[in-house]
């Protein structure tokens, strides 16, 4: 998550803690004997990519919220380097009450404003991913030409990215539009059962096109963990691909 307009809030009960901003909206949730398992649906739409690159060597994430993705990467992408950018050092201070690791060799957790941080960052990523939010929705410095251009400037050659987009924002049509221009239409979007979210996905054509050919023998190679965490994902993005692109729908 990213930018929040007041201090983050805990919400716990028996089973799972939660983060939230000024509304009721849930950012993020966590199961108190389970802390590593992905919870909320759009999450695990978000791991989608392991189908294009199982084993990517560097990651970036714009929003930490409460780690969900975070803890998931650090104990199941183990080759996988993870660096975090989270503009609110109160969201980072809450990172023990959702068991998000120290860091480490394979994860960094930095306090900075994620469109600087693309902006500016001479590392190149075989991931991107965007999960920023506050109550009114994704800030306007993460929804930009500049700042998707900024992101495709930051990937290596085949590299990919994967934003969590709110399906009731006003602006998601102009905000997928940008994404597609700045990727030339290799993009496409999958809606998730447990909110208005949709993730959208963007990378070079021939990555997109190796993984509608090779879906099945893919699926197959994953971990068993990758294939119980992305269950109805996999097959939506299945649809996508074989729908083609430019995206101008959601599955």
């Amino acid at each position: 998550m990213n930018t929040p307009s007041s201090p983050p809030r805990l919400h716990v009960n028996s089973q799972t803690r939660s983060l939230s901003f000024d509304s009721d909206l849930v950012q993020s949730s966590m199961k108190l004997d389970a802390p590593d398992e992905l919870l909320l649906e759009y999450t695990r739409a978000m791991m989608g990519f392991v189908l294009f690159n199982p084993r990517p060597e560097a990651i970036l994430m714009v929003g930490l919220g409460g780690g969900s993705i975070v803890k998931y990467v650090h104990k199941h992408l183990p080759d996988s380097h993870l660096t975090v950018v989270e503009i609110e050092q109160g969201v980072i201070d809450l990172r023990d009450e959702f068991a998000v690791p120290r860091d480490d060799a394979h994860l960094q957790v930095i306090c900075d404003d994620g469109a600087r941080f693309v902006s500016l960052t001479e590392q190149r990523f075989d991931v991107i991913l965007v999960d920023g939010f506050h109550a009114e929705g994704q800030p306007m410095a993460l929804c930009t030409p500049a700042f998707y251009r900024h992101c495709a400037q930051a990937l290596t050659p085949q590299g990919l990215l994967v934003i969590n987009m709110h399906g009731q924002q006003p602006n998601l049509s102009l905000m997928v539009r940008r994404v597609s221009k700045v990727f030339r239409s290799s993009v496409i979007a999958v809606a998730v059962d447990d909110g208005d979210n949709q993730v959208v996905i963007a990378g070079p054509p021939d990555v997109f096109q190796a993984c509608q050919r090779e879906f099945s023998a893919r699926w197959e190679a994953l971990a068993p963990i990758h294939q119980a965490t992305l269950g109805a994902s996999s097959s939506r993005i299945e649809r996508a691909l074989r729908k083609g692109y430019p995206v101008t729908h959601t599955v």
